[in-house]
């Protein structure tokens, strides 16, 4: 078995079927995965590349220690990894303090992997889109800022991903429109690179792990097989040893071989996948509302260039050809009555504006269009909507097609959809339900439990330290207990977890150290705590001003916020450096 140790003493390195969906065009393979090895891979053991990652990271680490003079052979060094928690916005800027912190303080390089979930991935994304990051993170950490204060994407950077997404993919999803539509507008970039074209570009960074949900498996209950990482050379399951080369992650497979090519998966992608638990109904309509407003005020080869408080003040429904064909007209409307019922106002002259546009229809089709819409048949009213494409959208221009996609898609609410890599295994260890399924379902991570423990408890990485960043809303030691509990039915090694009383959970200390036989140390640091904000009712206020779900940040509250979590780690640079020289002695008596 490969592991990373092993490496100190040099001995190696129900949809309703019957409505149609509307038609998505063939795809055509990119070539994209022409060098990599697209077989599946059963086994425990670690990758060739990320042992050799790791192993290089050790040195680094080596160095890092004796600049603290904690001084020790490189058998003894102790894999380190940080792992940081989901929050959205709050979780990126946080772990963005955090690290700048650690490279201020010269700890940065002690880190062996960086692993997040969530929002916090957002913060990851954006980091290793800079070649070796780590070693230069002021200027990174000031060019980051300024883009999240500064930064926009163009309506016409939206419409061309939104288009390639569709055109490029077998399994257009709810999640595509997710990422073009709010993600960029979050973290205000749209992110192409992929895996791939960043491979060679981070020997002197820690080896990221992000981490998602397999949704088929969380409704199964199945433990083991709920979490999946994704690292730039591998993804599958973490505990139970399958996986695929990261590059050909959403192609098409059968008995473990890849029978049909689909584009390698960008960062834009990964981050809404990663950054979809705080996704809601009303939000996804709103986003899609302003977009097809963009959309019938612009000629299609000029988009991009109106100011969004402009296209607020607009009538989109005054204006005529050539600006506005009726499918644009009948979308919009579509979406005005989701949104008038979900907020349980009145939608009758959206319903009017429907039968008026769609009056062609005939008498059995007009029955089933001229009734009364409420929260119960709005699912099915707007499916049947969009089935009448035909109606609406007769010159099959592809933009309103593809609207008509996305609207059917929030109504089904289809997340995450994604080719199995597994499908026809014959692999013992694996759950048979999971051989079984063509498509699998692959959403944020932060439903079950908010901190990717899970991913560094394989025993292969021997993680000696979890320096753990919680950036929850709430609860700041409900991922640890969560993953003790599981970590109990897995026979995963971790450490026992004292009852928290309720006082400590709303007013935390600033550092915790847990510790167990065989298993790794965990240091707990919470976001907002009694040592940086005081007192209870302060760390109150930060988190109801720090809200989960809300619009992003302005200036004064990311300056705020990365001080916030810049001082966790100056206020603990001792007690982190003790408990190293600490677990330092431990690792030298193992071998």
């Amino acid at each position: 078995m490969l592991s990373i140790k092993s490496f100190r003493s040099g001995l190696l390195q129900p949809l309703l079927s019957l409505l149609q969906p509307l038609p998505v065009p063939a795809k055509m393979s990119e070539g994209n995965q022409s060098e990599c090895d697209c077989k599946v891979r059963i086994g425990h053991s670690l990758n060739e590349a990320e042992i050799n990652h790791v192993t290089s990271r050790r040195e680094s680490a080596l160095e890092c220690l004796k600049k603290h003079g904690i001084k020790c052979s490189l058998d003894e060094v102790p894999n380190i990894a940080l792992l940081a928690s989901g929050g959205g916005e709050r979780a990126m800027v946080g772990l963005l303090g955090s690290l700048v912190a650690l490279f201020q303080d010269n700890l940065l390089d002690c880190i062996l992997y960086l692993a997040g979930l969530s929002g916090s991935t957002w913060c990851m994304a954006s980091l290793y889109k800079v070649p070796n990051w780590s070693s230069k993170l002021n200027e990174v950490k000031d060019d980051f800022e300024k883009r999240l204060l500064n930064g926009d994407v163009r309506f016409k950077d939206k419409l061309s991903t939104l288009k390639k997404y569709y055109r490029q993919k077998d399994n257009f999803s709810l999640t595509d429109i997710w990422a073009v539509l709010v993600i960029s507008k979050i973290v205000k970039e749209i992110d192409n690179c992929t895996f791939t074209s960043q491979r060679s570009q981070h020997t002197k960074d820690p080896y990221p792990i992000y981490t998602v949900t397999d949704m088929q498996s969380r409704y199964d209950k199945l433990e083991a097989e709920t979490f999946v990482e994704i690292t730039p050379h591998e993804t599958g399951y973490s505990i139970s040893g399958a996986f695929v080369d990261t590059s050909c992650f959403g192609s098409q497979f059968d008995q473990g071989v890849q029978i049909k090519d689909q584009p390698e998966m960008d960062m834009l992608f990964l981050q809404g996948m990663c950054g979809s638990a705080f996704a809601d109904l009303e939000k996804i309509l709103e986003a899609l509302l302003h977009f097809i407003k963009d959309l019938m005020l612009h000629e299609l080869d000029i988009m991009g260039d109106q100011a969004s408080s402009e296209i607020n003040q607009t009538d989109v429904h005054s204006l005529s050809d050539p600006h506005v064909d009726e499918a644009g007209k009948v979308l919009l409307t579509l979406v005005e009555l989701n949104l008038l019922v979900l907020r349980e106002k009145d939608p009758s002259s959206q319903i009017q504006t429907l039968n008026d546009s769609l009056e062609e229809l005939d008498k059995e089709k007009k029955e089933k269009l001229i009734k009364h819409v409420n929260k119960k048949n709005i699912k099915e009213y707007t499916l049947f909507i969009c089935r009448l494409h035909s109606y609406w959208n007769p010159t099959c221009r592809e933009i309103w097609t593809i609207i008509g996609k996305c609207i059917e898609l929030v109504t089904l609410w289809i997340w995450g959809t994604t080719y199995n890599f597994l499908y026809n295994m014959a692999a013992k260890k694996v759950p048979s339900s999971i051989l079984k399924e063509e498509k699998r379902r692959y959403v944020d991570a932060g439903f079950d439990i908010n901190s990717p423990f899970l991913p560094l408890l394989r025993k292969e990485r021997d993680i000696d330290i979890l320096l753990s960043l919680d950036f929850s809303e709430t609860d700041p030691f409900e991922s640890l207990i969560k993953t003790a509990d599981m970590c109990k039915d897995l026979d995963i090694d971790f450490p026992e977890i004292p009852k928290v009383s309720e006082e400590e959970k709303s007013a935390p200390k600033d550092f915790y150290v847990f510790e167990g036989p065989n298993a790794p140390t965990v240091i707990h640091i919470p976001l907002f705590n009694i040592k940086n904000c005081g007192d209870k009712e302060e760390i109150r206020k930060l988190r109801k001003r720090y809200k989960t779900f809300q619009p992003p940040y302005h200036r004064e509250m990311i300056d705020d916020l990365l001080e916030k979590a810049e001082t966790n780690i100056k206020n603990n640079t001792e007690n982190l450096l003790t408990v190293v020289k600490r677990k330092t002695s431990h690792c030298g008596s193992i071998y």
